[in-house]
């Protein structure tokens, strides 16, 4: 996925969401393959209390692959990764929701 950027600096601060919308925190740094001229991964502060920072837990951040970025305009979108602490909390609240509707 090329893509045309007319400043690279431009990317950095930048607000970074999943493709489902889930906010994850700013872009902080980035990875070069100098060999090929591209972007390899973007380094991303992971904000508290976000979707990336219940992912990463009491860390500061994440590199995140090049190839899971989906867009960058106003901000960048990444694929949204479902990880097992998401799904039981969905499956607990499934739960919860059937137990409502029976009652």
């Amino acid at each position: 996925m090329p893509i045309t950027v007319k400043d690279i600096a431009d990317i950095f601060g930048k607000d970074v969401f999943t493709g489902k919308g889930f906010y994850c925190g700013k872009v902080q740094d980035l990875e070069f393959d100098l060999a090929r001229f591209k972007i390899r991964s973007l380094v991303i502060e992971a904000a508290r209390g976000s979707f990336l920072g219940k992912v990463v837990g009491g860390k500061k951040g994440i590199v995140i692959p090049y190839p899971m970025v989906q867009a960058i305009a106003d901000v960048v979108i990444i694929k949204h990764v479902a990880t097992p602490a998401a799904t039981e909390d969905a499956g607990e609240l499934a739960e919860e929701e059937a137990l409502v509707e029976t009652a």
